[in-house]
């Protein structure tokens, strides 16, 4: 409250002294030699400056006057105001072809401070914005100004900052292979595929100071298919692709790329095939019971998606939960996509399943065939038992006794296996998903030698 008191009579001092110097002085200075002037007619003045009428008219006069003085003396020392112009850039003039500069923002903050009218002009005007000149600066670190050009003189400026230390180094060029790199391709229509991306250049010159360069390990050519406008297939071109410089890190390096960017050329395709569908039960039935039949809404599907990922698939197989099932049941079950598939024609099916009472039927002489025995060797059995096994099958009455032994698969698995005589576990398999099979002989002896 003190401060505030100490202002005020510091501004009512400063009008007195205003008025004292340029107002009362200089009036009583003029009247003294008016009446200098008219010493003789001295008693017409003093009828003159008696009148009433006389009196009011100056009092009007000075009145008037120093109203005019005051309201200028406070606009100007009361009307100050200040506004930021934000985020100005800043232009540096300095040889781009020979030299880069770090260090150096690239906005800056302005305050304009004056009157109001002023600033309104100021941001209305034309102005050269923030400068700062490095011409004739050498490599190296240098402290430089930030300059802001104003028409409006009668303004003033802060900049934020207003002083920068930069440096300066030489600009060096290398050349580097472009690669490319699809981004955003789950917005792609899923049946679609990006079977190939060529560039309207392999090479691409980098340009910086030598110690960024040492970072690029590849530049890449970002192909964004958010920026495909309808993208169906068949060929189409994706102009000014943006061009980007990485490290070993993944992380970007702040190099000048020329030039900036580059066309591409997209091969889009539809890659399909239609493949059926492989009911597969998990689980096992409750006690005494078997499937009698397994049928789904669809026997096959067309499935969508990497070419080379899709020619290896020759059908989709589905699992079907029938563990503790006593009863007939309907399922509706989602296909899963395996590995390089993009889509189905039809994403989900309905799987019936019939149960009824099991029984069970034994198929005897059921030759044992090898697997993944490596090209080197050659195996036999130790014995006649060991080379032919007994199979259980169990499952509905008109599933097990429509199956043909043909149709009965036993086989050992020879992986791993070396030189020697060994104990290998007999496994079984059928065609017919729906029933169960059980070897009467768990393990068969063998004997492998060299070729």
């Amino acid at each position: 409250m003190k401060k505030i008191i100490k202002i005020i009579k510091r501004f009512f001092h400063r009008i007195g002294l205003f008025f004292d110097k340029w107002l009362i002085t200089p009036i009583t200075k003029l009247i003294l030699i008016i009446l200098g002037i008219f010493q003789n007619s001295s008693k017409n003045l003093d009828k003159i400056f008696n009148k009433k009428s006389t009196l009011v008219v100056i009092s009007l006069i000075l009145a008037f006057g120093t109203f005019l003085i005051i309201d200028n003396e406070s606009s100007v020392m009361i009307d100050q105001y200040a506004e930021v112009l934000y985020n100005q850039e800043v232009d540096a003039t300095y040889n781009e072809e020979l030299y880069v500069v770090e260090g150096l923002p690239k906005k800056v903050d302005v305050t304009l401070i004056g009157q109001k009218r002023h600033i309104f002009l100021a941001k209305q005007s034309p102005s050269k914005g923030v400068t700062v000149d490095l011409t004739g600066l050498k490599p190296g670190n240098h402290k430089v100004t930030l300059k802001y050009s104003q028409r409006i003189k009668s303004l003033d400026y802060k900049l934020d900052p207003s002083q920068v230390t930069v440096t300066i180094y030489e600009k060096v060029s290398e050349t580097f292979s472009l690669t490319v790199d699809v981004l955003h391709k789950d917005k792609l229509d899923s049946k679609l595929y990006i079977k190939n991306v060529e560039l309207d250049r392999s090479e691409v010159i980098v340009k910086g100071a030598a110690y960024k360069l040492k970072k690029v390990a590849t530049v890449k050519a970002l192909v964004d298919v958010d920026e495909l406008s309808n993208p169906k297939e068949g060929e189409l071109t994706l102009k000014n692709v943006a061009l980007v410089a990485y490290d070993n890190d993944g992380k970007v390096v702040d190099v000048e790329i020329v030039p900036k960017s580059v066309n591409a050329k997209l091969t889009i395709t539809s890659p399909k095939k239609k493949v059926p569908i492989k009911l597969v039960p998990k689980g096992e039935l409750a006690f005494g019971k078997s499937i009698s039949s397994l049928t789904a809404s669809e026997n096959e599907v067309t499935i969508y998606g990497d070419e080379d990922a899709i020619k290896s698939i020759n059908s989709i197989e589905v699992p079907v939960d029938v563990k503790g099932l006593d009863s007939n049941k309907t399922y509706t079950i989602t296909l899963e996509k395996p590995t390089g598939v993009t889509e189905f024609s039809t994403k989900s099916i309905t799987v019936k399943v019939e149960v009824e009472n099991s029984i069970t039927k034994e198929f005897s002489d059921i030759t044992i065939a090898t697997e993944n025995l490596d090209s080197k060797y050659k195996v036999q059995a130790l014995t006649e038992a060991d080379s032919k096994v007994s199979v259980v099958v169990s499952g509905s009455s008109s599933n097990v006794n429509s199956l043909e032994a043909s149709n009965i698969k036993a086989y050992i698995d020879l992986k791993n296996y070396g030189v020697g005589e060994h104990e290998v576990e007999v496994k079984v398999e059928g065609n017919d998903l729906k029933l169960t099979y059980t070897p009467k002989t768990k393990k068969v002896r063998v004997k492998i030698t060299e070729n």
